[in-house]
């Protein structure tokens, strides 16, 4: 069972899953580094496009062999970040993923109309992992990172984009939380309103192959002691494998204060909805989130 990110390099190495990923700009340290660490791990072969020389430059100053990679060279930034999207349409990768260039310009490639990643009537999400020292097993969550404020027909679609990651996992049926700031239904708080609705598509199997419930506030969601206190019942309740928030707020405020306030948290997020996932990492992340976002995107490749 996976339940933690040294779980996954396993079971990507015990199956021999080895995918293609395409680096867009991928000129810069960290970028570098984490997908050298996913080359020897043995689960990518990486294709970075961008400035030859600043890569070489970058190979050089950490030590990596630069011929583990295939360099692309394109020393316009927007050309760079065109053309590894053009590499993954012509089918030259599994998986592409964001370098030093910018969310903007990489976002606009991919949901470019004609020459983009994204299908029509698609709609683009994010979907983030987290392992929590304090938490028993990893958390998928969405979306902390594209959707500021979603209908519930988009709260459908970030639902079951999550279930599917976590079935990627191996989870068969994984146990969604939809987070309120009450699990108390509440005629004042509409998205409390709208966690009910989920749930009950979930029990009709309109969201299909997981266990889900909401309204539920994130502490009986994830802490078992809470739910005995409250003395809720609920199938999810103290052991979520997927927190659903009501918007891009709530969740963007829960990844940043386990990055930045819990030690020992490891974290990997990647878009989904597009022709393949696409890691979507923070210039400033860590390698190690970086290199999860690779294990995470590499996991859910079709």
């Amino acid at each position: 069972m996976i339940t933690k990110f040294s779980d996954v390099f396993d079971e990507l190495k015990s199956k021999g899953i080895r995918k293609r990923m395409v680096v867009a700009w991928g000129v810069d340290e960290h970028t570098i580094e984490a997908a050298s660490k996913a080359v020897d791990l043995g689960f990518v072969e990486v294709s970075l496009v961008g400035d030859a020389e600043m890569i070489k430059a970058e190979c050089q100053k950490l030590s990596v062999d630069v011929s583990k990679f295939t360099v692309v060279n394109e020393p316009v930034e927007l050309k760079a970040i065109s053309l590894s999207v053009q590499m993954i349409r012509e089918g030259q990768g599994d998986v592409l993923m964001k370098g030093l260039c910018s969310t903007d310009k990489f976002l606009r490639a991919i949901l470019h109309k004609e020459t983009g990643l994204l299908p029509p009537k698609t709609l683009l999400s994010h979907v983030g992992i987290i392992e929590n020292p304090n938490y028993h097993k990893l958390i998928f969550l969405t979306d902390m990172a594209v959707i500021p404020q979603p209908d519930l027909k988009q709260k459908v679609a970030i639902s079951n984009y999550v279930v599917n990651v976590a079935h990627s996992f191996g989870i068969a049926k994984p146990k969604v939380a939809f987070i309120t700031a009450s699990e108390q239904v509440l005629a004042s708080m509409p998205n409390c309103l709208e966690a009910s609705i989920l749930a009950k598509m979930c029990d009709r199997g309109q969201i299909k192959s997981c266990i889900g419930d909401g309204p539920l506030a994130l502490d009986v969601a994830i802490d078992k002691e809470s739910v005995e206190i409250k003395k809720l019942e609920s199938p999810v309740a103290g052991d979520a494998d997927c927190l659903v928030f009501p918007n891009i707020e709530s969740a963007n405020v829960f990844w940043k204060t386990n990055s930045k306030l819990a030690t020992g948290v490891r974290q990997a997020g990647m878009l989904v909805g597009t022709k393949v996932p696409c890691v979507l990492a923070s210039r400033a992340d860590s390698v190690d989130t970086k290199l999860n976002s690779i294990a995470e995107a590499v996991m859910f490749v079709k």
